[in-house]
């Protein structure tokens, strides 16, 4: 017969460093975690557009915009 201390034919050997499937979602979860961290430690944020970019006029009418609003019923 076999020994106590002899594993069956076919099992895995169980290795301290090897990477189950418990151990790679407790990993995943923590890479996700510390991604998300990273970004809110940065330096002070800069604006993308100039003084004279924020307050000059967007909206504009044009005929794209009147053929929408006719066909909509604005």
């Amino acid at each position: 017969m076999s020994k106590p201390s002899e594993k069956a034919p076919g099992s895995k050997p169980q290795d301290a460093k090897a990477l189950n499937r418990r151990r790679f979602f407790m990993m995943s979860g923590s890479v996700v975690a510390a991604a998300a961290v990273v970004p809110l430690a940065g330096g002070e944020a800069k604006a993308d557009e100039s003084q004279a970019e924020r307050v000059k006029a967007r909206y504009k009418e044009t005929d794209h915009v009147k053929n929408y609003y006719r066909v909509n019923r604005y």
